[in-house]
């Protein structure tokens, strides 16, 4: 019988609601056949008796009980001072209960009845794991491992034969909760005298407690230790000489043991010999305690430990070592001041290639970055050496920490090539953390391999402001965008067969297959009597239904036309915007024309980006809407039976990747939603995570796609409400290049030569970009009570001229402050100015607000959109627009905020119009729902969420060396 099979049948073991821990509140009773291997027994008033040893001492005349429990002030004194601290403990965390698991090999309850009147004394709780008598290394490492990782269980004992406790056992257990102290860690502590974090022996503590409290004192005197080369005869002769006597070892030796017995003034026994030490042989009134490694009865042992005490004194120390050990885990939990250490940068110019730059830097372990930054080993969960899940648990250990400043990095309207907002972002955070040394993080999208393959490249930044391994960043990373294929494709293949179903099959074939007979027995799953619910059947009784009610059951009665669900690739292939599906012979004419988007154009991307748990996920995947009944009623994922299995796809990709920058400073690295359809923006919970692990004084520093008037307008409006976060500073990246474009300059392409406006000097186009398109995002800040901060991204063909109008007029424009920055150039130290001016902006109180209030209407939030951050006139709905949100009404979901869809080329709907556009009226050709994500999105225009590739796509120039593994020409 399995061990988890026995401990689940003792309703005592469990979890408070509100804590970690929790303690034993009986005994729990062997469960199975008799021949089970395993039996778990367990007493909330045990304590245990010592390491393995049985305890005997002939000392001078000590005032003991009769029962042997108050045997001499020493076990009073540990008793009274343990109790304390448990009091003391309790008071502070009254959901925590300390407790002690004592694996033994056998079923002798010797222990247990020992351990009964210490626990009663000091309130520890304990669980008795017997396994086999005769059990092998295997099992007793099994055990040790689900110890180690039981967050309830704050010592482990291991009361096996000394044969037992090998070597790997001992590397198995965790220092931790070895409060025995036999781990090689625990006796290198011991012996180097660093006992902050590890353990002493309680069967030494005992020892040596008694030897200072004998009859004559002991000081300067000789303690002979016979016997005993393992951790017990170790620690002893560490402790014995610590305290100012002299130890000496001696082996049962008949030749010479006489002699050194006869000349010691305390005589310690730590094992069993081949022969009696007479009593002759000790000097009148040496301290003689012998320690016997046998497992006798509970007889036997009671009454040593009545004539003795020492058993008694021994559970007491090992009570003291686990309450402890409950300590510093209750310690461990709290918030821990970060030990971040820097990565030096030795910047070469030219600049060399992003990816020359990332192989030069050495990335510290991930492991190592975690500890640094007060990430548990339990929090992590490694992919390789460079990146690895955070888990959500830390929110909950940190619940009670107060968040950092919240810093989001939006930008003017871009040009196609980009203006750096990852770059500026990456270098900001490397100047906080490196330079400034004031804690932050950074927090990324992640990139998909449409652009990586494309004509766009990766997302790591650039030059010296990067995140790396790149090549790690920009391909792969931990597969979180393959989880959202796979679920996203799943939930299309599910339509499709559920159509070909219904076609097929009548009324009572669909519920016998819906329902299947499992042993003569027909049940509902859980998410088909969520369904049921949700028609307003309330029978849980197959055999109850109508055939009415069968029929509305089985029946989703899908539209073909107005299927809303497409299936998706993490590919740029213009060829699938419009496919055929259903064309062979075994879909039965189920022919229909469909599509696919790119896989971060994907619903479950944005759910994954807004979710806040993965409860929450869970909830948002079974709203999602794929389409519409021939009834005009909505269809979604848990109507189809597949919400489950999409939580089960998505349940790591929640969990947010650790990376780090060029200077090793912390970057979490998670979801990447298209800017346009969806709002553009990385992940609640990772911006969640980053601010309790920055603390009070801490910055969390994430960015938004396209310019201010999309991405950073959704992180207000959309984002900021999921998450209940309030941003403290906007910072504003504008180049002087994107500046000119606005300002009347030509096009600019990507892949195509840049005209000589942007290479020369030219302040006129410099000034009417920045009071036209700089001015406006400027505004559209401050139109949320936000400050905000320009940070110039300095280019090599700028001139001094040009950067110092451009600061100059967006002061004048109502920014904070504005600084030119040179991180691609120079990482942290090129954005020192803009870090300095960001933590002098975020001192600053924000009056953070809303544009829209989430009740109005649904047009009347687009048309506030429209008119107060894009300058638009009005807006114009078409039919199609209009009739959506009727529809969008009647079905309950006016009150979700709007997440617009247009070019990021302008402020306008026409991509040509740059600067900023006014006396436009904004049409909405129609408005679609992402219920799952919890938005409405009107399409401005048409918007490609397949993109294609180029003619030379940035595939051609990127290879693999298969000698040495290296990519090249990634970038």
């Amino acid at each position: 019988m399995k061990l988890s099979m026995i401990r689940s049948a003792c309703s005592s073991l469990r979890i408070h609601p509100r804590s970690r821990v929790s303690g034993l509140s009986r005994r729990c009773l062997p469960v199975g056949p008799a021949s089970s291997r395993l039996i778990l027994r367990a007493a909330s008033d045990a304590a245990s008796r010592g390491t393995n040893p049985k305890l005997a001492d002939h000392f001078g005349n000590q005032s003991r009980k009769e029962d042997g429990f108050e045997c001499d002030s020493s076990l009073r004194e540990v008793v009274q001072s343990t109790k304390e601290a448990m009091v003391a403990l309790q008071r502070r965390n009254p959901s925590i209960q300390p407790l002690l698991a004592i694996v033994q090999a056998g079923e002798d309850d010797s222990l247990l009845e020992i351990n009964k009147k210490m626990a009663g004394k000091i309130g520890l709780n304990i669980t008795q794991i017997c396994l086999a008598k005769e059990c092998s290394e295997d099992e007793i490492v099994e055990e040790v491992l689900k110890l180690n990782e039981d967050p309830r269980v704050h010592g482990v004992y291991l009361h096996l034969p000394p044969v037992a406790v090998t070597t790997r056992v001992l590397d198995t257990l965790k220092p931790e909760k070895d409060i025995d102290g036999i781990s090689d860690l625990n006796m290198g502590r011991l012996v180097r005298g660093d006992l902050s974090k590890g353990f002493v022996s309680p069967v030494a503590s005992a020892v040596l407690d008694l030897l200072e409290k004998h009859d004559a004192p002991l000081e300067g005197k000789t303690v002979l230790l016979v016997g005993g080369e393992g951790p017990l005869g170790l620690a002893l002769q560490c402790l014995i000489e610590r305290s100012g006597m002299v130890a000496l070892k001696s082996n049962w030796n008949p030749k010479s043991l006489q002699r050194q017995v006869m000349q010691a003034d305390a005589v310690v026994l730590l094992e069993e010999g081949n022969m009696d030490v007479p009593p002759t042989w000790f000097r009148p009134g040496a301290a003689v305690i012998r320690c016997e490694p046998t497992l006798g009865s509970v007889e036997h042992a009671l009454e040593m430990s009545s004539k003795s005490g020492l058993g008694y004194l021994t559970a007491a120390y090992r009570a003291q070592n686990v309450l402890r050990s409950c300590s510093r885990w209750i310690q461990e939990q709290q918030y821990r001041p970060w030990r971040l250490r820097s990565l030096k940068l030795q910047p070469l110019m030219p600049v060399p290639s992003d990816i020359e730059i990332s192989r030069a830097q050495i990335p510290k372990p991930v492991d190592q970055l975690a500890q640094e930054v007060g990430l548990l080993p339990e929090e992590l969960e490694a992919y390789g050496r460079s990146k690895a899940k955070v888990r959500l648990s830390l929110l909950e250990r940190l619940h009670t920490q107060p968040d950092g400043k919240y810093i989001l990095v939006a930008g003017i309207t871009p040009t196609p090539l980009g203006e750096g907002k990852s770059t500026v972002t990456i270098g900001l955070v490397q100047a906080l953390s490196a330079h400034l040394k004031l804690n932050s993080f950074a927090c990324l999208r992640q990139p998909s391999q449409g652009p990586t393959f494309g004509v766009k490249g990766g997302a790591a930044g650039g030059g010296y402001a990067q995140v790396i391994p790149m090549e790690e960043f920009n391909l792969h990373l931990t597969g979180d965008i393959h989880a959202i294929t796979a679920a996203n494709n799943l939930v299309a293949a599910a339509i499709d067969a559920r159509m070909l179903h219904e076609a097929t099959q009548s009324d009572k074939a669909l519920f016998n297959r819906l329902v299947p007979s499992v042993n003569g027995v027909r049940r509902f799953s859980p998410i088909q009597i969520s369904r049921l619910h949700r028609l307003g059947i309330n029978k849980t009784d197959p055999a109850s239904l109508t055939p009415e009610e069968v029929s509305t059951f089985v029946r989703l009665d899908l539209d073909p036309s107005k299927i809303t669900w497409q299936r998706v690739v993490d590919t740029n292939d213009r060829f699938l915007r419009k496919i055929t599906v259903g064309q062979a012979s075994t879909e039965k004419g189920q022919i229909r024309e469909t599509g696919f988007d790119i896989a971060v154009a994907s619903e479950i991307m944005a759910i994954l980006a807004l979710a806040d748990s993965l409860e929450d996920m869970k909830n948002r995947l079974a709203r999602m809407v794929v389409g519409t009944s021939r009834s005009g009623q909505p269809v979604t994922t848990e109507d189809l039976g597949v919400s489950g299995a999409l939580a089960v796809l998505m349940k790591d990709a929640i969990k947010p990747t650790l990376m780090q920058t060029l200077e090793g400073t912390p970057v979490f690295v998670h979801a990447g939603p298209f800017a346009n359809i969806a709002h553009g923006n990385s992940s609640v919970l990772a911006d969640k995570l980053a601010l309790k692990l920055v603390g009070r004084d801490g910055f969390v520093v994430t960015e938004a796609g396209f310019g201010a008037d999309i991405g950073m307008e959704k992180f207000f409006n959309i984002k900021c409400r999921a998450s209940g976060l309030r941003p403290n500073v906007v910072v504003l990246v504008a180049t002087v290049r994107a500046l000119k474009m606005h300002g009347g300059g030509p096009n600019v392409s990507a892949g195509a030569p840049l005209p000589k406006e942007y290479i020369d000097e030219n302040l006129s186009l410099v000034s009417g970009g920045c009071h036209s398109n700089l001015r406006k995002q400027i505004q559209i800040a401050h139109l949320f009570g936000v400050p905000v901060v320009v940070a110039l991204n300095v280019f090599k063909t700028d001139t001094e001229a040009e950067i110092d109008l451009v600061c100059q007029i967006a002061k004048e424009c109502g920014a904070s402050d504005a600084v030119p920055c040179h991180h691609w150039a120079q990482g942290g130290r090129g954005s020192l100015k803009l870090a300095q001016a960001v933590n002098e902006a975020a001192s600053r109180a924000s009056n953070f607000q809303f544009l829209y209030n989430i009740e109005m209407p649904i047009a009347e939030k687009i048309r506030t959109i429209a008119q107060k951050v894009y300058g638009a006139d009005d807006i114009e709905l078409s039919p199609a627009a209009k009739a959506k949100i009727d529809y969008y009404n009647q079905q309950g979901y006016s009150s979700l905020p709007i997440c617009m869809a247009k070019t990021h080329l302008s402020l306008s709907h026409m991509p040509d119009k740059k600067g900023a556009p006014t006396g436009f009226v904004l049409p909405i050709r129609d408005v679609r729902a992402s219920i799952g994500a919890g938005f409405i999105y009107p399409l401005v225009g048409t918007m490609s969420t397949m993109p294609g590739l180029p003619t030379r796509p940035c595939f051609y120039d990127i290879d693999l060396d298969p000698a040495t593994e290296e990519i090249t020409g990634l970038f």
